[in-house]
């Protein structure tokens, strides 16, 4: 059998673009509204504005990748981000930016951010199937590119603004989604899609397709655990990404580039986490390395800020926790990959991408605020406290017993893309 690695490398390329685009507006972002307005409740706003759109378009959006094909949604995401980020610097160098329209713009760069990387991870069991490779070996690989678009985009991001300033950083956003899409559309061919999607897609209409996405879920006990989780531990990732990290790196650690620093080096940790985990995650208990990986990559780092230790000290910490947040979606992904039937693969990450990043929206607010009223090291505390406290519950049993790897066998069936099975507890 011949093997075709280009749509797995398309697929990948256009991810890490794509991504690092992401990781650009993550970081010139905030510091744009900091120096626009010095608030950080603004910043807070700002971060909600960002994040809310991506909870819309997952929940909303995975039916229409799925009529519309997951090849001309991940294109199409990126020219409608690539655009609006665009926007940004042209308006304010034109005939002005007032912050209500940079959170217009914001909000609807943001809308299909979650429909076109769930397009891109729709296709890659069948992109891996063409290149001959174990599709657990793919997850991994476009984790790693995930990592490495932050551990690259957010030092350089950090440097960029510091030099240039916020704008035309956005501008070079722009680019990479540009580029993103021009890959995609080069390198992974239209047919390459699961053998059933097409009757799939046909069945019913629009609400009775997200209906069948969201019942899905909502009869899958693990799964269900899984958002909720990951729905609390977004909602403290926000706080700190969107408004505790880019404050404290402004005031006490040296501005821009300290933040790039922060973010890169989580990025950089948890892309040698990542491969290690490629390398040896399929002989760990599952629950037991989910529950530690989320111990280690959640509260330290804030610990660390709150002590307000050297730079590099604190640099070290992050690179720790980015170590061991690399092994967390790899899980993830592998217990979704398992348990979602091919047709349906948009529509239920569409759902379950919308459940995690519900909260962020008021996780990013929420610190904004509560940094204005309390300070920074008080708010750093009580998140990290209460992250803690979340990233234990799998400890308790439940459905996440069911977390455990199935044997080979059933493994191997329910990864096959033209022959998807019913997803059940064990």
């Amino acid at each position: 059998m011949s093997r075709d690695r280009r749509p797995l490398v398309g697929l990948l390329i256009g991810h890490a673009v794509s991504l690092t685009g992401n990781v650009l507006t993550l970081i010139a972002l905030p510091l744009y509204v900091l120096a626009e307005t010095g608030s950080p409740a603004a910043t807070g706003l700002a971060g909600a504005f960002a994040t809310a759109p991506v909870v819309l378009g997952g929940a909303f959006g995975g039916v229409l990748v799925d009529r519309i094909g997951y090849r001309r949604a991940s294109v199409l995401a990126d020219v409608v981000s690539g655009v609006t980020v665009a926007a940004v610097p042209l308006l304010h160098a034109t005939v002005g930016l007032p912050f209500p329209a940079l959170l217009a713009l914001v909000f609807v760069s943001g809308l299909l951010d979650t429909p076109g990387q769930t397009a891109r991870t729709a296709l890659l069991p069948e992109a891996a199937v063409a290149a001959g490779v174990p599709i657990e070996r793919a997850v991994g690989w476009q984790e790693a590119t995930s990592r490495g678009a932050r551990m690259i985009g957010a030092p350089v991001a950090g440097l960029l603004v510091g030099v240039l300033g916020a704008l035309p950083v956005l501008a070079v956003d722009a680019a990479t989604f540009a580029a993103s899409a021009l890959v995609v559309t080069l390198l992974v061919p239209r047919g390459l899609r699961p053998s059933v999607e097409e009757a799939e897609a046909d069945a019913g209409g629009y609400w009775q397709q997200f209906s069948a996405g969201l019942r899905f879920l909502v009869r899958e006990p693990l799964l269900r655990a899984m958002v909720l989780l990951v729905m609390v531990t977004n909602l403290f990732d926000a706080a700190k990404s969107n408004v505790l990290l880019p404050v404290v790196a402004d005031r006490d650690l040296g501005g821009p580039a300290a933040f790039g620093l922060l973010v890169g080096t989580m990025g950089a940790g948890a892309l040698v986490g990542s491969l290690l985990f490629s390398a040896v995650g399929h002989r760990l208990p599952r629950r037991a390395a989910f529950v530690t990986a989320y111990a280690v990559c959640g509260a330290p780092p804030l610990w660390a800020l709150a002590a307000a230790p050297p730079l590099p000290v604190v640099l070290a910490v992050v690179a720790v926790a980015g170590l061991a947040a690399g092994a967390i979606n790899p899980l993830i992904g592998a217990v979704e990959l398992e348990r979602v039937p091919a047709a349906m693969r948009a529509r239920v990450y569409g759902v379950i991408g919308a459940g995690c990043w519900a909260a962020m929206p008021v996780g990013a607010l929420g610190a904004g605020l509560a940094v204005d009223r309390f300070g920074t090291t008080a708010t750093m505390l009580t998140v990290s406290a209460c992250y803690m406290l979340a990233v234990l519950t799998p400890l308790w049993g439940g459905p996440w017993h069911a977390m455990r790897r199935p044997p080979p066998v059933a493994r191997q069936r329910e990864a096959e893309p033209t022959r998807p099975t019913p997803a059940t507890l064990e």
